[in-house]
């Protein structure tokens, strides 16, 4: 089972959120803003997943959600995880929570 690291308050999380439920994909959603405990295992994945995070760390984003399978892999593009099992992606919202209004 999947565990997604995320926030109820980042849009491209509820989107992700909303899609994984549409699909009946199991996980687990660990709300970051919830504990410090929450906040410094996500910041552990980002830390030492470089390959994964540093592209997005450069253009302002968060990388959230990052998602965790049951191998310790970490992903942050659920929107391709979906359409390479052949899914179409349902939106919720378009909004943006980075500074430069483009994205997450």
């Amino acid at each position: 089972m999947f565990k997604i690291y995320g926030s109820v308050k980042c849009p491209d999380c509820r989107n992700c959120k909303l899609n994984f439920d549409l699909y009946n994909i199991k996980y687990e959603f660990i709300e970051v803003l919830d504990s410090l405990k929450n906040l410094k295992k996500f910041l552990y994945y980002r830390d030492n997943n470089k390959d994964v995070f540093d592209r997005l760390i450069k253009i302002g984003d968060i990388g959230l959600p990052a998602i965790v399978d049951e191998n310790d892999n970490v992903f942050t593009d659920w929107e391709k995880y979906l359409t390479d099992l052949g899914k179409d992606i349902v939106y919720e919202t378009n909004e943006s929570c980075s500074i430069n209004g483009k994205g997450c």
